[in-house]
């Protein structure tokens, strides 16, 4: 089932399938947001803006808009 990382729970575990914003692709490969990684979501700020997420080995902060454009496989 593929999901916007933006909907997942605290605690989710998920694959990247895709990233569909081209003006961010660069920016979120350099990142290790990378088509096969798994990621999980570690904390969705108060207001659900930002979320914290752990992939490639790192603790990453994205703002909703970012996470949006990540699609995930879980």
């Amino acid at each position: 089932m593929q999901k916007k990382l933006s909907e997942l729970a605290v605690g989710s575990k998920a694959v990247i399938v895709s990233l569909e914003d081209e003006e961010l692709v660069l920016k979120l490969m350099e990142m290790g947001f990378l088509q096969g990684e798994e990621i999980t979501v570690e904390q969705i700020a108060p207001l659900g803006d930002p979320i914290s997420v752990m992939v490639a080995g790192y603790q990453v902060s994205l703002r909703i808009n970012e996470a949006e454009t990540i699609i995930v496989e879980i």
